[in-house]
């Protein structure tokens, strides 16, 4: 019986090998990376995939807007995951996935501190300037 894996990589790229072959069992030494792994993750002792944030761009000219998250072991995983769970009905064009993990972001609760002008700086806003009495296109 053979495992399941990636259904774009042909068995001899080392995904799937039949219990029968002559590969090394998890007892033996000189067991290989590949089914040392294979055996952790049957077991349940592997770590958990990272998670990754999905962009979606639905035409061109519109910007990527975040469409949600998943965990894949890869970025090329996570892109052909992104591309199953949010685009199946042809409503993308270009997908952006990126590692939650590299987004710095601001602290939503300390968004008055954050976003709020400093004091002293209302020329920076256009509700400070008058119209001038001589400029009759504005």
């Amino acid at each position: 019986m053979k495992p399941h894996g990636n259904p774009e990589m042909p068995d001899s790229a080392g995904g799937g090998q039949d219990s029968s072959s002559s590969a090394p069992t998890e007892a033996s030494p000189e067991a290989t990376p590949q089914t040392q792994t294979r055996s952790q993750t049957s077991q349940g002792h592997r770590s958990a995939w990272p998670l990754w944030e999905v962009f979606v761009r639905s035409s061109r000219g519109l910007s990527h807007v975040h469409a949600g998250s998943l965990h894949a072991p890869d970025a090329a995983m996570a892109l052909r995951n992104a591309r199953d769970l949010y685009t199946r009905r042809n409503e993308g064009v270009s997908i952006w996935v990126v590692p939650a993990d590299a987004i710095a972001s601001s602290d939503p609760d300390a968004k008055g501190a954050f976003f709020e002008s400093p004091q002293g700086k209302d020329y920076r806003h256009a509700t400070y300037y008058t119209k001038s009495e001589g400029v009759k296109h504005l």
